[in-house]
């Protein structure tokens, strides 16, 4: 995932943070006893314009799962959700979805799963498309006394596929980005875009997929991106559960 950055340090996260999948069910059950989140990344594999792997979302949300993994130690990473409710990418050649329904449903069982052994479950979110089905889940889970939240980033930037994703993936995996096909979509505002959007997809006001301009994205702002959405989802993260221990932090 390239340079992890933040509050001046810096360090290699090549090899992933607090992963679950790397615990046996002893050690699981021992982070748990412990209080440990678990973090789950929700993203989609969908068509991010001519330029960007169909990863991008899994990518930026795994990332932040990391990152916080690396800040909190009592946060542990689950294996990344990689598909989502992308319908209104539907008709480009990649994109995998399987609906509002069907994401509600799993996020409901995955997580009522997880509470037998977790407490605190944190779904870090990266595709505006499953906003509806988590909030749902959320609702339902909360109701059943389960201690699930649901992070959605707050940014100022374009929609999709422009210059705030094409930067973050050159900070994440720049060897993945097809700079020389990044071209500008659709520019204009969510608001103007979002009932098109919602009545006939992206196709129907970009061709390319694109929905912002991504040329001039630099792997510089990718990371100041990431530095910043890594202190909101630390700081959410602390009112919603406050810190037992000192967070660890990173050596330079």
């Amino acid at each position: 995932m390239g340079e992890l950055s933040v509050a001046g340090h810096s360090r290699a996260a090549a090899e992933p943070v607090g992963a679950a999948a790397d615990l046996t069910w002893p050690e699981a059950g021992e982070r748990a006893e412990a209080d440990a989140i678990l973090a789950v990344a929700v993203g989609a594999t969908e068509q991010h314009g001519p330029h960007l792997p169909l990863s991008t979302d899994t990518d930026i949300a795994a990332a932040l799962c990391a990152r916080l993994a690396a800040l909190r130690p009592d946060v542990l990473v689950a294996p990344a959700i990689p598909y989502g409710a992308s319908g209104e990418h539907a008709g480009f050649p990649g994109t995998l979805s399987i609906g509002q329904a069907a994401l509600e449903l799993l996020i409901v069982e995955l997580c009522r799963s997880a509470t037998d052994t977790f407490d605190r479950i944190l779904l870090v979110n990266w595709h505006g498309g499953n906003l509806e089905p988590l909030r749902r889940a959320e609702t339902l889970l909360r109701s059943e006394s389960r201690d699930v939240r649901v992070y959605l980033p707050r940014y100022q930037g374009d929609l999709h596929a422009g210059r705030s994703e094409t930067a973050v993936q050159l900070a994440l995996t720049p060897n993945r980005v097809r700079l020389d096909r990044a071209e500008a979509g659709d520019v204009r505002p969510l608001a103007q875009l979002m009932p098109l959007l919602r009545g006939a997809g992206v196709r129907s006001v970009s061709a390319n997929g694109v929905l912002g301009d991504p040329t001039g994205a630099s792997a510089d702002e990718g990371t100041a991106l990431l530095d910043h959405l890594t202190t909101d989802l630390l700081d959410r993260t602390r009112l919603w559960w406050p810190a037992a221990s000192p967070e660890r932090t990173l050596r330079p």
